[in-house]
């Protein structure tokens, strides 16, 4: 089933890229991985090729939407992807104004967004009447700024008030703790106030996570300075296609509804948390081995301790002690040489989840036998529990102290926004919490 991409601001528009980078890197694979089924999968799963044109050489294109404030992030990307030779962006599927919003969530929601909603839905529409059998929507954008933030909630409402049937999957980039932008808690509070009540599964990436995975992969392995954006934005597309490519679970290939199945079963639970291994870099791939057991083990480890990073575990923490990690659903995707066969009974450790769900549907597997990129053996494990709570408490906190002395609370309320607003999204967010917390 065919998934339409909708990449919102200069962060969604920029991850995207890597994301259908990535996509067709491991499409195109090695001889190794030659599966025709699995290429062809793949290709109507994210890509769109008009049969006139399959015979010839005319690239795939990209079943996106792009939107931006300021056209030079787009023009660029586009370019990029032209450039590629193996795939493009969809023509006039591409939104863009002359001037941003000014990480600004008002600005973005109020001015920008209703004044271009309905022209980005005509986009939609099209690619998503280009789909044979259409699967749901992958929503690509920051809650720092103002564009990615604001715009892109806006348009993710319109999503669900146009296709209330569909899938959508909001894939949100979480801010930098030292901060990015002197807003980005006001931005990060509103958006996902507003996405929880519409968005059927919210998938959140840090910053702060990536880039010290990232740091860990140079040659000092203690270094941040050197890791860019772009680093940064590689690494969650690698993990986003981890999961997202096709694999195999009880003798049919998995959609996006099977995941959404096991991980969403509540609607008052929609945080996922994506955990992968092995987390080693490109450059270090032809000298290392992988076996099953400890990547489970490592997996297993991580999921206890809520930790997104493979350095750094407590292997003291128990499931089921006081210090571990809470889970409600996981979903455990497994790519590489015997997936079929690989040992997951840690990750069935009724410990590990809550009581008010039958064991039965608190964990699902689906595997891949073919190779993902250049790892031999890798997994991903997609987890609805207590570990996004520690960074959303922080940033309600934070927002809140903000709030109470009226700071910046002008800049909003000049873009056409009621300061009660303020108020229902802390309410809102921290009932998400209170949600979380009791797990």
């Amino acid at each position: 089933m065919s998934i339409v991409t909708v990449q919102l601001g200069q962060c969604g528009n920029q991850i995207g890229l890597s994301f259908f980078q990535t996509l067709m890197s491991d499409i195109v694979g090695s001889k190794v991985n030659h599966n025709p089924d699995y290429k062809d999968e793949c290709l109507e799963r994210f890509f769109h090729q008009s049969p006139d044109n399959r015979s010839s050489k005319t690239s795939p294109s990209a079943r996106a939407v792009m939107v931006d404030m300021e056209s030079k992030v787009i023009q660029n990307t586009v370019a990029t992807a032209k450039q590629s030779a193996t795939w493009q962006y969809p023509a006039k599927q591409q939104f863009c104004r002359k001037r941003g919003a000014g990480n600004n969530w008002a600005d973005g929601f109020y001015g920008h967004g209703s004044a271009v909603e309905e022209q980005v839905l005509e986009m939609v529409q099209r690619e998503v009447e280009k789909c044979d059998r259409f699967g749901g929507f992958l929503s690509l954008m920051s809650v720092a700024g103002g564009t990615g933030s604001g715009v892109g909630t806006r348009i993710t409402q319109c999503l669900k008030d146009r296709y209330p049937q569909a899938l959508l999957v909001n894939q949100l980039v979480w801010p930098h703790c030292s901060g990015e932008v002197i807003l980005q808690n006001y931005n990060a509070v509103l958006s996902l106030a507003h996405l929880y009540e519409c968005a059927d599964a919210i998938n959140i990436i840090h910053n702060d996570h990536m880039r010290k995975i990232c740091s860990s992969f140079s040659s000092t392995g203690n270094s941040s300075s050197g890791v860019s954006f772009t680093d940064m934005n590689r690494l969650i597309a690698e993990h986003m296609a981890l999961w997202l490519q096709p694999s195999r679970c009880t003798g049919r290939s998995s959609t996006l509804c099977d995941l959404m199945e096991t991980l969403v079963s509540h609607p008052d639970y929609k945080l996922l948390t994506m955990y992968c291994v092995p987390q080693i870099s490109e450059a270090s791939l032809p000298f290392s081995t992988f076996a099953w057991p400890g990547l489970m083990k490592r997996l297993h480890q991580m999921v206890v301790n809520a930790s997104v990073m493979e350095e750094g575990l407590n292997w003291q923490v128990k499931p089921g002690s006081e210090q571990s990690n809470k889970c409600i659903s996981n979903y455990l995707i497994l790519r590489g040489k015997d997936s079929n066969t690989v040992d997951v009974s840690q990750l069935k450790n009724s410990a590990l989840y809550i009581d008010w769900i039958p064991p039965d549907y608190t964990f699902t597997c689906s595997h891949q036998s073919r190779q993902y990129r250049g790892y031999e053996k890798s997994a991903c494990l997609m987890s609805n529990g207590k570990t996004p709570v520690g960074s959303l408490d922080m940033i309600v906190r934070k927002a809140w102290d903000m709030f109470a002395m009226r700071a910046y609370v002008h800049w909003y309320v000049r873009h056409g926004m009621e300061e009660e607003k303020f108020i229902d999204c802390f309410a809102s967010l921290e009932q998400v919490l209170d949600n979380y917390k009791q797990l």
